[in-house]
């Protein structure tokens, strides 16, 4: 039996990647919809969340979440969703993240270590408020 992944399962994962750097919320909860993982990670941890969040897409960010996507799952190098928004300052991201859960200690470093680091004092003080 090999162990070599299905081109076409591959391709269509890329496709879906794809859609969570752009933001297309609708597509991305047709196919969750329709059975693919919420929580689809890639060869560096990247969860379809991440993507999303990473490049500024709360609307996506928020349909992944609703559909049972983990806010905190970090990537292979221990950063979560909410830090990379934070440091991207994707204050729209950050919010829909924190309604979906996200736990600004999580992750290293943590959103609320990034927060602190560039000095970003209003969400410090909304994850303070957690």
């Amino acid at each position: 039996m090999s162990d070599a992944l299905d081109p076409e399962v591959v391709e269509l994962a890329g496709r879906i990647f794809d859609l969570a750097r752009q933001g297309d919320a609708e597509a991305l909860a047709a196919y969750v919809d329709a059975g693919v993982s919420p929580d689809l990670t890639n060869d560096k941890g990247h969860t379809l969340v991440m993507l999303a969040a990473y490049h500024g897409h709360a609307e996506a960010v928020s349909a992944l979440l609703a559909r049972g996507a983990d806010p905190d799952r970090a990537n292979d190098r221990g950063q979560t969703p909410l830090a990379g928004a934070v440091f991207k300052g994707e204050d729209a991201v950050v919010k829909a993240l924190l309604a979906g859960g996200a736990d600004p200690s999580a992750g290293t470093p943590s959103a609320l270590d990034t927060a602190r680091m560039f000095g970003k004092t209003e969400l410090i003080a909304l994850f303070g408020d957690r």
